[in-house]
């Protein structure tokens, strides 16, 4: 069975930092780019951040450059999400997501905005991050 399971969120004041987790089963990460997007209340969807599992080259929104790290562990068939310097705009249900020839950025730009982006393959569930000022 094909799944992604985030995990990770929780809880932190302004300044802290969690690591989100994505682990993919049924398929491998070399072949596929991962993507970490968020859904704030109110506001649109915002691709986070995103790796190709085999050949790196990671994206980040801008919003969260120089304080997010998107790393791929291949032989766990994970991809990890260091969040740093949290901010309360931070706030939102975290999910992830697996497009097969798709490049990070192009992965990013697709998960902004609405609806299902037609060059995912697997959608994951949600984690809740919630930062406190």
């Amino acid at each position: 069975e094909v799944q992604l399971q985030a995990s990770g969120g929780g809880l932190v004041q302004a300044g802290g930092s969690l690591r989100l987790s994505c682990a993919a089963s049924g398929f491998t990460l070399d072949d596929y780019t991962i993507g970490w997007f968020r859904q704030a209340p109110g506001k649109e969807r915002e691709g986070v951040s995103c790796i190709h599992g085999g050949n790196g080259g990671p994206h980040y929104a801008d919003s969260v450059k120089g304080r997010f790290t998107i790393s791929s562990d291949n032989a766990k068939n994970t991809v990890y999400l260091q969040m740093n310097s949290l901010k309360p705009e931070d706030t939102a249900v975290y999910y992830c997501a697996a497009a097969f020839m798709e490049s990070p950025s192009g992965l990013c730009t697709g998960l902004a905005g609405t609806g299902d982006y037609p060059g995912v393959n697997y959608w994951g569930k949600g984690t809740q991050v919630t930062v406190s000022s």
